[in-house]
């Protein structure tokens, strides 16, 4: 007859589960380590949301930038006005912001030349907010040069990560989208 088999001593030799072994763990370093990886982990989680949502935003409002500007380019929009214009986009990126996008700048203007377009910088204020100043609504005729400029002040959701995506003053990160076109000549 062989040694005989003792059942308490099987049970104690099974693997236990990770949980188990983390609340039978009374050390503390479990716990200790644990924390000092979710720590890092979640940040990174939340960067790669955040930034996600951030590019489709900035998606929405290139693409948007591009129909309002062929629509003015072929003249189906001649005759537009800061509200009217303000409006054509904030239904198109409503879906993406607050409701009546608050933090949205528009600017279309006429230029003489190419080159006086492309030297249109971003301005920003000493307290580091967007200088509006010169922004217009005016667009030209058909065969005019024009430039189509929309802001949007976007907000940083996640409170961790406002520190090093915003470059505003208010916390929130400036998206932009420009097209520069010479107007068709529609009749």
């Amino acid at each position: 007859m062989g040694p005989k088999r003792d059942d308490n001593h099987e049970q104690r030799r099974r693997p236990r589960s990770l949980f188990t072994r983390f609340l039978g763990d009374r050390k503390g370093s479990t716990a200790i380590e644990f924390t000092m990886l979710a720590i890092p982990f979640s940040m990174l989680v939340f960067a790669i949301l955040e930034s996600c949502i951030s590019f489709a935003g900035q998606q929405v409002l290139a693409n948007t930038t591009d129909d309002i500007a062929r629509q003015v380019r072929t003249g189906q929009r001649r005759d537009l006005d800061k509200e009217t214009l303000e409006d054509l986009v904030c239904a198109r990126i409503q879906f993406m912001v607050a409701e009546n996008c608050p933090g949205l700048i528009v600017d279309l203007r006429q230029y003489d030349t190419f080159t006086k377009a492309a030297a249109e910088k971003i301005k920003y204020t000493a307290d580091n907010d967007i200088d509006t100043t010169g922004f217009d609504v005016k667009p030209g005729g058909k065969g005019t040069k024009n430039m189509l400029r929309i802001f949007y002040k976007w907000p940083v959701m996640t409170d961790l990560m406002r520190r090093s995506m915003s470059n505003l003053k208010d916390g929130k990160t400036l998206h932009f989208a420009s097209v520069t076109w010479q107007n068709e000549p529609y009749d």
